[in-house]
């Protein structure tokens, strides 16, 4: 639900943001979050995925499943129409090797190594995939 929302809707207060969880739990912190800081760009909801009927330019989560099995839930929910530089679609934050998880999109697909970004040992191994819907 918060991760990575949150901080994306502190760096780009022009974009609205739905943040999407199933626990009520993590949903009540997300709202705490928010209105204590007072964003004005996020609508936090208790929803499965499975569930979402709305449409995105984005669909933007950390690792929460194989890249095909999430591909396949929130494929529904892209945008058919493109309104950013980026094509709309699906950026998953994800670590380690991904290549079989990539091989049915590989003509498609973007991967951006975090590494390239942050010298933290972290980020070694994370990535964040993209695939234009």
């Amino acid at each position: 639900g918060g991760f990575p929302g949150i901080p994306l809707a502190i760096m780009f207060p022009d974009s609205e943001f739905t943040l999407l969880d199933s626990i009520e739990k993590k949903i009540k912190v997300v709202t705490a979050v928010v209105d204590e800081l007072g964003l004005k760009n996020v609508i936090p909801v208790r929803k499965r995925v499975e569930d979402e009927k709305g449409w995105y330019d984005f669909v933007i989560s950390r690792a929460v499943t194989e890249f095909q099995g999430f591909v396949n839930m929130t494929s529904k929910n892209i945008r058919k129409k493109d309104r950013n530089n980026l094509a709309n679609g699906i950026l998953y934050l994800k670590g380690g090797d991904v290549s079989e998880e990539l091989y049915p999109f590989q003509n498609k697909s973007k991967v951006w190594e975090i590494k390239d970004f942050f010298d933290e040992a972290f980020f070694e191994t994370k990535k964040v995939l993209y695939l234009p819907l």
